[in-house]
């Protein structure tokens, strides 16, 4: 199992050379990318080589898969991303009905065919809104999965649980497709209101060391992304984050 860290944890730091060699030295190995990270490409791609780091994974907007493809697998390419993940929807463009839905699903399988056709794996990655059930009682996230058979999943279990879905109940369904997991934590009820009720990883209320067996033993993933949305400390997130997940996987 290799332990990664979404850079958007530490997208307040804006000391991205010293994120990168405080990742290196905590212990990590991988990295995952995102927008706010990709002005320099070659120079990123050099900062991650410096420090022994890789990025496998990468968030890319469905809207810039579709209007600026070629650069954004150029990117990729250039960072040595091996899997693309749409990310997110905002609030405005996202469907009220299970047909609008279908509909983004296709768009979704359009943009991946074009990116796999270029050699990269693709998929989407959760927030909590596809989790809350539509008048039909589907949810958005069984429509996106089972519109494109082919299309990967990097499960973001704590937003599952957020969105009122069980994360095991998910992963026993679907778990053939998740092909990378985000691994973050929910503080207690009432607490850590600074940072979102959000917690450390190991340090919340998520059950992580039966997740993380669940998805060693139900899902073809590898890799598992340390994330914190909104830690007061990101430096201090990463380390605890990696210390608790090697105890949690022991």
């Amino acid at each position: 199992m290799d332990l990664s860290y979404q850079l958007y944890s530490s997208r307040m730091d804006s000391d991205l050379p010293g994120v990168l060699k405080h990742l290196s030295k905590t212990g990590y190995k991988q990295v995952e990318g995102f927008g706010g990270v990709f002005g320099d490409p070659a120079g990123l791609r050099a900062m991650l080589d410096e420090n022994g780091l890789s990025m496998p994974t990468a968030h890319f907007g469905i809207a810039d898969l579709e209007s600026d493809l070629d650069n954004m697998l150029a990117l990729a390419k250039t960072l040595g991303v091996t899997t693309m993940y749409a990310p997110f929807l905002p609030p405005d463009q996202r469907p009220s009905d299970a047909a609008g839905w279908k509909a983004f699903a296709q768009r979704l399988a359009v943009a991946g065919k074009a990116v796999k056709a270029a050699g990269f794996g693709f998929g989407w990655h959760n927030h909590e809104f596809e989790f809350v059930a539509l008048d039909d009682g589907s949810t958005p996230m069984e429509l996106i999965l089972e519109a494109s058979p082919d299309m990967q999943w990097e499960a973001d279990i704590a937003w599952i649980v957020r969105g009122g879905g069980d994360p095991f109940a998910w992963i026993d369904r679907y778990g053939s497709r998740i092909t990378t997991v985000h691994v973050k934590d929910i503080a207690p009820e009432g607490e850590n209101t600074d940072e979102d009720g959000w917690a450390d990883v190991g340090e919340g209320v998520m059950p992580w060391a039966d997740l993380l067996a669940a998805c060693r033993s139900k899902t073809p993933a590898k890799v598992y992304v340390m994330e914190h949305d909104k830690p007061t400390d990101p430096r201090r997130f990463a380390e605890v984050a990696f210390a608790n997940v090697q105890k949690l996987s022991a």
